[in-house]
């Protein structure tokens, strides 16, 4: 097990000069995550940078145990949701193949994780690598995207206190579990664009209750405009989209505790001619 960590972690590059945790105490977080207990935060990170470091370092250990990444998460997709943070820009997550491994209809417990909640979210999914060269333009970022999926993500906030943008990068921003509806193929054009744009997102309980409303424009004003800001970010370190990888595109719920014997449901209004909606029970 050991020779696959270490393995596992000299596939994934250290963010440069950055001041990572002792391997220790993010082996420990690892541990916590893995057996669902809370966990303090990590000290001595004063940057991003170390946040990356040690989110690096987490991801390898989780490896074994969650699946090979399939992707990524961008969070805090909002300016007030940034500022809770202390943080001026959105953060990216890497998505273990657990984050994508539900289909349209699970039961899960309703703790499956240290602190666990859920979000209505967002999947694209992309056809080839000609993305990294999109730029921010929305129609060439669709010419380079084959679905888009409903999406109810299930983090694992797992910090029993000490948020703040370094110790939410070294979390993975939360990436645990998450629940996958029907594709949507994609159209390259501004008419589907606009689409993206103009929806509305609503998460419901099985009694009825809305839980969470919001516009497609609630991430960064639109939701290319997070795909624009991953493929700019994931550059910065040397980094690319690869073919089939997807993209969690956060922003259209709050956190969100669980209930045990709920049902909650996300649609999304206005986003095709039938309706879209993807649902999870928990236990």
């Amino acid at each position: 097990m050991r020779r696959m960590l270490l393995a596992a972690l000299a596939a994934l590059p250290l963010t440069a000069e950055a001041a990572c945790p002792d391997e220790a105490a993010v082996r420990a977080l690892a541990e916590n995550l893995l057996e669902n207990r809370p966990s303090p935060a990590l000290t001595s990170m004063a940057t991003l940078a170390d946040g990356l470091c040690a989110q690096d370092r987490l991801v390898a250990m989780l490896v074994p145990h969650w699946g090979p990444p399939v992707g990524y998460k961008v969070g805090l997709t909002s300016a007030p949701v940034q500022a809770r943070f202390g943080v001026n820009q959105p953060l990216r997550g890497v998505l273990l193949r657990s984050s994508v491994s539900l289909a349209d209809g699970a039961e899960v417990p309703a703790r499956f994780g240290a602190v666990p909640i859920i979000e209505s979210d967002f999947l694209v999914r992309v056809r080839d690598a000609g993305i990294n060269q999109a730029g921010r333009d929305h129609v060439a970022i669709l010419r380079h995207l084959d679905a888009v999926m409903p999406y109810i993500e299930l983090p694992d906030l797992v910090l029993s206190g000490g948020f703040d943008g370094p110790n939410l990068l070294a979390i993975n921003v939360g990436a645990r579990l998450g629940v996958v509806g029907m594709p949507v193929p994609v159209e390259a054009t501004q008419a589907f664009a606009d689409r993206l744009a103009n929806m509305t997102v609503t998460m419901v309980d099985d009694r009825g209750q809305e839980r969470a409303r919001a516009p497609g424009t609630a991430a960064l004003g639109h939701p290319l405009n997070v795909v624009a800001f991953l493929i700019e970010d994931l550059a910065r370190a040397g980094r690319r989209l690869e073919a089939g990888q997807v993209i969690s595109v956060a922003g259209y719920s709050p956190t969100l505790p669980l209930e045990p014997g709920r049902t909650y449901t996300v649609r999304y209004e206005g986003l095709a001619a039938q309706p879209v909606s993807v649902s999870v029970r928990t236990r």
